[in-house]
């Protein structure tokens, strides 16, 4: 029995590595095919550390390493996740899910800032002190990625020494602001600048696009709307020297902005583009330490408008992606990396300064034009432009006095001396003079006439009695007396003294029948010349 339970487990054995060819002759292949696949895919992950955060993957369990991002609150930030109006509270939340975001509230300095990889300043409105400014440079030489926002007007805005700081790594934020050239649009507001073309590093669009294609592919059961936008998926952008990919295929809106210089070794990475001004100057810049240098391992990374992660404006166009390529950018030991060729050579534009007509209309010197000879040059010297006023045109002197009083003797007229009119108080108004011609009278306007109807005065009785009968056709007992009254007023009917009568005056129906019923005796009655000579008895008789 030992030695035949033996042999059934070698036989067992043997089928087990039979069992891919023969599920495969079975048409159970797809099922064991599956599961390889799977496998190697959990491998894969692991090897090629799927979980990394800085690669765009999801955090492990207990985020012990996702990189942590401090939100300054120190320096009267004028964005922060607690700021009023608004603020940063939703992109907050968003990094919850790749990162491990915090507050820090206290003063800056390298105990505070140990343990950060990420410290964002939201427009500091107050100025940094030598330690601080020391502290954050040891920081960043050490490894740790700076993300400064700005806002428009700059250092004197704002009214904080950041430039300081940025000038170290060749960068600054120029007191300006941003504005739409073209207006329109869905948005109003000549500083909430649109910008279609303002990428200058094919590295954002590349990222953009591999954003907006995971969103598309997850489809409904993609991420919310709330969650980071790059998780669970690998974003490391490759390039290779024949890329022609264009730059321009992502739009982005930085409402109230400021532009920047930027030197080298930093690198511009978002411009205005040509349809703001001014036009095609950075508003976004990225500056990675070289290590063999001795710049240490640190980034600074530099936005010219906080308001693109406000909670208003941060899913507008490809805002929310933009701000996550930035992130993924300086998290440490991340494999994300600019396209070389648009790092050495980026389409940026010189700076140009429009000139202050509200101060140049203040000095006559701007209003004058330069008097010049016929062959071109100038005869007066700029220096002396006082000469450039002409002065004989008009003067408030008394030099012309004495050839006014000569006039008298040439022209033989009498001169007076100078008398004081004296002003006449008594008489407030001035006196009445006769009109020389009579006045226009208005003229009387014409009688009134009183109106009737003609159709009314020159129509038939039996006109009238027709029209009377189809308006009191209704049989109503107040139509009758109404067809009565009418008809004995149409008809000339006249009650005697004494009769009824209405209220206002007119006759009642009742004694009109009663005037028209006399009216019809006194006529059925035959007088005394119809008898042939009766006499009066006769006519007495019949009276009575």
């Amino acid at each position: 029995p030992h030695a035949a339970h033996s042999r059934r487990q070698r036989e067992r054995h043997a089928r087990r590595q039979r069992g891919v060819g023969e599920a495969l002759s079975l048409g159970v292949s797809r099922r064991l095919v599956g599961e390889v696949m799977l496998t190697a895919v959990k491998s894969l992950k692991v090897a090629s550390g799927f979980g990394d955060p800085t690669k765009g993957g999801s955090v492990p369990t207990g985020r012990e390493a996702a990189p942590s991002i401090f939100f300054t609150a120190c320096k009267n930030e004028k964005y922060h996740p607690g700021s009023s109006g608004g603020g940063w509270k939703r992109w907050f939340r968003r990094l919850r899910s790749s990162f491990r975001p915090s507050t820090l509230k206290g003063a800056i300095s390298a105990d505070s800032l140990s343990g950060c990889d990420i410290l964002i300043l939201g427009a500091p409105q107050q100025k940094f002190s030598v330690d601080e400014f020391d502290a954050l440079k040891d920081w960043i030489h050490a490894g740790g990625s700076l993300f400064l926002f700005a806002h428009e007007g700059g250092e004197d805005f704002l009214g904080t020494n950041i430039n300081y700081l940025l000038e170290e790594y060749g960068i600054s934020v120029n007191g300006d602001s941003t504005v739409r050239i073209t207006p329109g649009g869905a948005y109003g507001h000549p500083k909430e600048t649109l910008v279609t073309d303002g990428v200058l590093n094919r590295a954002v669009t590349r990222f953009v696009e591999k954003e907006a294609t995971s969103a598309s592919g997850s489809g409904s059961g993609g991420r919310e709307r709330d969650e980071a936008p790059s998780a669970s998926r690998n974003h490391e952008v490759s390039f290779s020297s024949s890329s022609k990919t264009s730059t321009n295929t992502c739009a982005f809106v930085a409402p109230f902005g400021a532009t920047l210089n930027v030197m080298k070794p930093a690198v511009p990475v978002l411009s205005t583009g040509k349809a703001v001004f001014p036009a095609q100057r950075p508003v976004g810049a990225v500056w990675s330490g070289d290590h063999r240098r001795g710049e240490g391992r640190g980034k600074v990374a530099v936005l010219g408008s906080g308001q693109m992660a406000d909670d208003e404006w941060l899913d507008k166009e490809d805002n929310a992606k933009i701000l996550d390529f930035f992130l993924r950018y300086l998290s440490p030991n991340s494999e994300l990396k600019l396209y070389t060729l648009d790092s050495e050579e980026p389409d940026v534009g010189e700076y140009e300064n429009l000139p202050n007509v509200a101060a140049l209309a203040e000095r006559p010197k701007a209003c004058l034009n330069d008097a010049r000879s016929a062959n071109g040059n100038v005869s007066v010297t700029q220096k002396d432009f006082t000469s450039l006023f002409i002065d004989t045109l008009f003067g408030l002197d008394m030099d012309l006095i004495p050839d006014a009083v000569a006039l008298y003797t040439e022209l033989g007229v009498f001169k007076k001396p100078l008398q004081l009119i004296a002003p006449q108080f008594i008489t407030p108004t001035p006196k009445l003079h006769p009109a020389v011609f009579p006045p226009n009278l208005r003229e009387l306007p014409p009688p009134p006439l009183e109106l009737f109807d003609l159709e009314e005065a020159f129509v038939s009785p039996q006109t009238k009695l027709n029209a009377l009968l189809s308006r009191c056709g209704g049989g109503s007992p107040d139509d009758l007396q109404s067809f009565i009254k009418e008809g004995a007023r149409i008809c000339g009917v006249v009650v005697d003294d004494g009769e009824e009568v209405e209220k206002d005056g007119t006759m009642s129906a009742d004694a009109a029948l009663l005037a028209v019923f006399k009216k019809m005796v006194t006529l059925k009655t035959p007088r005394s010349d119809d008898f042939g000579g009766e006499g009066d008895d006769q006519g007495e008789d019949t009276e009575a």
